[in-house]
């Protein structure tokens, strides 16, 4: 980190145990990430009434090249808390941004789409047919929704392609709305 984090806590007494609580986590952020160029950390004693206990409320802003990452926790009658909950929201939020960086966005796996072609409901087994034309093997176990006796000639499903003993087959097979493209 280039810059020292700026504390600052206001409307109850400075303790110096939260003051090095605080410099603990953000140093801890900043062996996670080190390109962090700012840190701000804002603890205060709520002004609302409460019946029981004091409240208190924690704003850290933490500068990053390209962005800042803001997070708010409010109203816990332990200012330890509310501090280690915020920390952990930060620290959340500055993985996403450091996977962003390092380009490793979760990719959305695109789950393949058939429609039954065969079904042997006394034997307890069936065929789909793949949008690119192929035909998988699958049977009673590997549907999970609807059940197997509930699917019909025609029906689209969803599935998971694996290596069976003779070949691909669909497991995870699931019953859906999507209309499936003839081939």
């Amino acid at each position: 980190m280039i810059l020292e984090p700026k504390i600052t806590i206001k409307d109850f007494p400075h303790s110096e145990a939260l003051t090095t609580r605080i410099q603990e986590r953000v140093a801890k952020l900043d062996q996670f990430y080190s390109r962090i160029t700012a840190c701000r950390v804002t603890i205060e004693q709520s002004q609302r009434r409460h019946h029981q206990g004091k409240l208190f409320n924690v704003k850290i802003d933490l500068t990053v090249p390209g962005s800042e990452i803001v997070v708010n926790r409010d109203e816990h009658e332990d200012p330890y808390v509310v501090i280690r909950d915020a920390f952990d929201a930060l620290e959340r939020k500055l993985e996403n941004y450091a996977r962003k960086q390092r380009g490793q966005v979760k990719a959305h796996i695109e789950v393949p789409l058939g429609r039954v072609i065969k079904l042997f409901a006394e034997r307890g087994y069936g065929f789909v047919e793949t949008t690119d034309g192929r035909e998988l093997y699958f049977h009673r176990n590997s549907v999970l929704d609807p059940d197997f006796e509930s699917l019909q000639i025609g029906s689209a499903v969803t599935f998971q392609e694996e290596q069976g003993n003779k070949g691909p087959q669909a497991t995870r097979v699931v019953g859906t709305s999507q209309q499936v493209p003839v081939s």
